[in-house]
Formats: C-alpha cells, structure tokens, sequence
C-alpha cells in the first residue's frame, strides 16, 4: 500500500525578520549599553530642563509673535523628549536585558511600533523647523497678512498638522507601502532601505521629505534674514528695531544648522542607497542614526543658552540703569520689559520726538 507522506510546512518567517533575524552576535563596540543609556539620560534631561524654560519664558512674555514662537519651541522640546523616551527605553531595555525579539514579539507588532516611532519622531523636529521658518517668514515679510485674532491658535495647529503628518507617514509601512524590518546589532527596528518595490517608495518618500523640509527651512531663514538686516538697517531702523526677533531668528538659525548636520548625512544616504542600489553598511546606518540622535540632544540646549545669555544681559543693563530691576522677573511700574524693543523702552526713547517721527513700515511681528 502506497502512503503519499505530505511534506511538512516551512516556518513562515515574519517579514520583520526576513532580513536580520536574531539572536545576533553584535560586536559591542558598536553597540554598547553605556552608550545608549547615557545618549538617553542627557537628552531626556536636556529637553526636561528646556521644557521648563520655555514654560517660564511664555509666562513673561508680552509679544505675540514671540508667544507663537515659543509654542513651536514647546512643541519640539515635548517630540524630542517623547521620542527619547519611547526609543530609547526599548534600545536600554535591550542592552540590559538581552530578551530575544522573536520571542517577545513572535508576530512583529513590538518591531513595528518601534519603527513607526523611529520615522515619526525622526521627521518631526524637521518638519516643526519647516514650519517655525515658514511662521516666521510670514512675521517678518507678510506682518499684515497676520490677523489680531486666533494667534496662539495657529501655532497649536501647525503643530497638530505636522504630528499629523508623521504619524500618517509612520503609518504607510504597516499598510504596505514599506516595511520595517530588525536592525543590526538587533537593539532597534526601522524601515528597509532598499532599492526594491515598495521598500523603493518609501524610502524615496521619507529621504526626501526630511531633506525638503531642511532646504525649505534654508530658503525661508534666509529671506527673513536679509528682510530683518534691511529694517534693522534702514533710515528708521532704530525706531522699528526688534531685538526679540533677532533673538528668534538667531535660535532658528541655529536649529536649522543642528538639523542639517546631524540629519543630512542619514536622508543622504538612504537617498544615494535607493538611487544607486548599493546597500549601507550596518555600522554606517548605526552611526548616521546616533548622529541623527544628536539632533534631540543638542536642540534643547539652544534655548537654554539663549535664555541664559538673554537674562545676563538684561539684567546688566537693568542694573546700569536703576541698581534695582532686573529683566524678565520684575519690572519698574508702568512697563513691560527693560530690554530694547519692548513698548517702555519705545515710549521713553521717542515719546519726546513724536512730531519728528518718519512714517514707515510696520515692523515685523
């Protein structure tokens, strides 16, 4: 009698490990655990003490542009901290546990939220630049433009749309347009970088929204500079003179120039990677990826310094003028602020010289 034994089935792999499947043997030069915890623990704290600053600061401030300003910078501060603490919680848990992803998350749900913050949390702060250049464009170029009402409503919004956004982007592996696949040294999971099919796409896709959103930043920053210099420089600049914009530009400048160092070389070479079909060497991806962490590092310490140095000084020219006063905490009666450019520091300049005064443009807001 004939028995026709029916072959068993494959394992069906999932498709987060298709690639890179674990247990891995990493080398841990690159990949260690002090690493990854004290990237976390610094940046985690950083944007903390940023938080709190900013919160200060938006409770002193009495200029409206500058409080749209500060809602953007509170927006960035809280996507960093997040995406710290969410990816950075799973890479320590990993280092020091050591557990076996496939068989904590046989089904690939845990890899995928992991990738899906790795894009949302990665293309946010560039996209929150994108959008405080474009804010601050319109300020400075387009003050009429602006109306009185919904101003702190604006800004809330732009930054509901870019969370929006990214988490739309997040979304488009799990749906099929991409998919996220387990890292070397297997600590962390991300989209597949690959000159094929679907992959291809959302490769393109997410390269070139970072690097657009950098170029868009460049373009607008620049344009509000150089708008900003000629009022600053005209025939009445020193009545229309603003040094809170300045103050402002300056951060997103420096923002902007973090952004592109830290991100440029990662969305370049998932570009030159999908265009040219040679893959990235897993060190090379580790390392653009922790230089790309830097970005949520060291962004919080701009506001910080800035803050800091914007006390000093104040509070040196309070002193040089009263002994008593300092700037941003307490304010002779019937004023706002000590600083230049605030409404008291106008009013006392030319309240005496208003008959003489040249009729120009409003300054930027």
């Amino acid at each position: 009698m004939n028995v026709s034994a029916s072959p068993l089935a494959a394992p069906v792999v999932p498709v987060c490990y298709s690639i890179n499947s674990p247990p891995f043997r990493y080398n841990h030069t690159i990949a260690s655990a002090y690493f990854s915890s004290v990237f976390s623990s610094l940046g985690l704290t950083s944007n903390l003490i940023a938080f709190v600053v900013l919160i200060k600061s938006f409770q002193r401030t009495h200029s409206r542009s500058r409080s749209s300003f500060l809602i953007f910078l509170c927006g960035l501060v809280v996507t960093d901290f997040m995406g710290l603490l969410v990816t950075g919680s799973i890479v320590v848990s990993f280092h020091v546990t050591g557990f076996n992803w496939q068989d904590l998350d046989p089904y690939c749900h845990f890899c995928n939220f992991m990738g899906m913050s790795m894009v949302f949390y990665g293309l946010c702060p560039l996209m929150l630049g994108a959008a405080m250049a474009v804010e601050r464009f319109v300020g400075i170029n387009r003050p009429f433009e602006r109306s009185a009402r919904g101003r702190k409503r604006r800004p809330l919004s732009m930054v509901s749309m870019v969370w929006t956004f990214a988490g739309l982007m997040a979304l488009l592996p799990v749906m099929g347009l991409g998919s996220y696949h387990m890292q070397m040294p297997g600590s962390w999971c991300f989209f597949n970088i690959s000159p094929v099919g679907s992959d291809l796409a959302f490769s393109l896709v997410f390269s070139l929204v970072g690097l657009t959103s950098i170029a868009v930043s460049f373009v607008l920053n620049t344009v509000s500079v150089v708008t900003l210099i000629k009022v600053c420089c005209g025939q009445d600049g020193t009545q229309r003179r603003r040094d809170h914009e300045i103050e402002m530009m300056v951060q997103l400048i420096l923002i902007m120039v973090i952004a592109s160092i830290c991100w440029c070389p990662l969305l370049i070479s998932i570009l030159m990677s999908t265009v040219t079909a040679e893959p990235v060497r897993p060190e090379t991806l580790l390392f653009y990826i922790r230089m790309a962490t830097w970005n949520q590092i060291l962004d919080p310490w701009i506001y910080i310094m800035c803050q800091v140095s914007k006390l000093r000084l104040c509070c040196l020219e309070a002193r040089s003028r009263s002994g008593t006063y300092c700037c941003g905490f307490v304010s002779p009666p019937g004023t706002r602020s000590l600083t230049r450019g605030s409404t008291s520091y106008f009013v006392e300049q030319f309240s005496n010289k208003s008959t003489h005064a040249s009729t120009g443009p409003v300054a930027p807001s």
